[in-house]
């Protein structure tokens, strides 16, 4: 079960004015699950994403960075995303693009817009052809049950190792107006930032000119998805996706106006809930941890010792043991790779314990109180630098018996 992280109800879920959403049963694994999703779009929408960094990115991946480039050539409007779970379509070489087309090309044929004016998304499992003779016939029934408030039946659709589906909403009044935001994420493992293996579909009904929309949802992601991280792996198909629908009276053209900062303050808290349920529920996570480093010189040095601390299975470990074996921690801010840290200034603070001061062990530090902070279920480690004004957090989790187990079985 996810740590922390309860149950998202339909009813609590926004409609997005101008957002309708539609599920089938296509069978791309497994019989009886929702497996596609199709989001429409409309006219007045915008659209703007951050995708994987992994050179063997998945072929939706590829396609959809190409469309996203084509409508931004040609001015036609992005009309519709399609995402199937259960098949990744990544390692699948030039058939895998050619199914990832020909399945832009069946919506848009019942849709009557051009397929380059569709966003194809697959998560699944790597290096299988994917079935797209089922997942274009399962298109109709998506087509057929879309509505503005199925977005909790669209964040199970995505799911894949997934406990539970992750969803949330926010209401903002900007300048007067009221704006809606629904946002769907999936994920529990194969997480590392730039980005980690998930999804994530966030969408609002502000007006937001497409170069602003760019800038935000780069911005977003990287205080967001960007920074979280289970187990290191960064995925072939991550992608998130920003979608303001345009049919609010709120326009925002300029990223220099208060307008624009209270529409993304809004954005990077609901991305953050969205970031933080896919830790909460990563693959057989028992606890889930904050990782702060504070005083860098810059904050790609404090993401750096962030990163290693959160990434290091002895650290992940020991956390899931709530053994306070907290060298470990030590030894990974070590490795980092800052050649000139000067570890005799470091400070390292379990929740409200003092466990290092000055590079070593504080001779106040007992034993007892860092156990009793590591049995809790959530838990923050705070590193102090004495070396500038910069911060990073990111958020984990812990490595438990269950991780092994699951991955060990994903595709049986």
């Amino acid at each position: 079960m996810a740590v922390n992280s309860p149950l998202p109800l339909a009813a609590n879920l926004k409609p997005v004015p101008g957002i309708l959403l539609g599920h089938a049963e296509a069978g791309v694994k497994k019989p009886n699950r929702k497996d596609l999703l199709v989001l429409l779009l409309p006219d007045s929408a915008t659209v703007a994403g951050v995708f994987t960094t992994n050179r063997f990115c998945a072929a939706p991946v590829q396609v959809s960075k190409a469309h996203l480039a084509a409508a931004a050539q040609s001015g036609r409007r992005i009309r519709a995303l399609v995402i199937n779970t259960g098949n990744a379509n990544a390692g699948t070489g030039a058939p895998g693009l050619a199914d990832a087309n020909a399945t832009c090309a069946a919506l848009a044929n019942l849709l009557g817009c051009e397929p380059s004016q569709i966003l194809p998304f697959s998560t699944g499992v790597i290096l299988e052809p994917l079935p797209v003779g089922r997942i274009v016939a399962g298109l109709p029934q998506a087509i057929s049950n879309l509505a503005q408030d199925n977005w909790f039946n669209a964040a199970a659709a995505i799911m894949t190792t997934d406990t539970q589906p992750k969803a949330a909403s926010r209401s903002v009044v900007i300048d007067g107006v009221a704006i809606t935001l629904t946002g769907i994420s999936k994920g529990a493992g194969m997480i590392k930032p730039n980005m980690a293996t998930m999804l994530g579909f966030l969408a609002c009904d502000a007006k937001v000119a497409q170069p602003v929309l760019d800038h935000l949802v780069k911005q977003v992601a990287d205080t967001s998805f960007n920074c979280i991280t289970i187990d290191g792996d960064t995925s072939t198909n991550d992608s998130f996706m920003l979608i303001a629908s345009g049919t609010a009276a709120l326009e925002i053209n300029d990223i220099g106006s208060s307008a624009y900062a209270a529409l993304a303050q809004a954005v990077t808290g609901l991305a953050q809930e969205l970031a933080q349920a896919i830790v909460r529920d990563g693959e057989g996570a028992t606890k889930f941890m904050t990782i702060t480093v504070e005083q860098g010189k810059s904050g790609e040095e404090c993401r750096k010792i962030a990163y290693s601390i959160a990434h290091s299975p002895l650290v992940k470990t020991a956390f899931f043991a709530s053994d306070p074996n907290l060298g470990r921690i030590l030894a990974a801010i070590g490795y980092a790779g800052i050649d000139d840290l000067d570890v005799s200034q470091l400070n390292l603070y379990l929740d409200d314990v003092w466990v290092a001061k000055n590079g070593g062990r504080n001779p106040d530090y007992q034993e007892q109180d860092g156990q009793r902070v590591m049995q809790q279920s959530e838990i923050t480690v705070r590193v102090t630098l004495a070396r500038g004004a910069a911060s990073a957090t990111v958020w984990t989790c812990d490595l438990s018996h269950d991780y092994v187990t699951i991955n060990a079985d994903y595709r049986s």
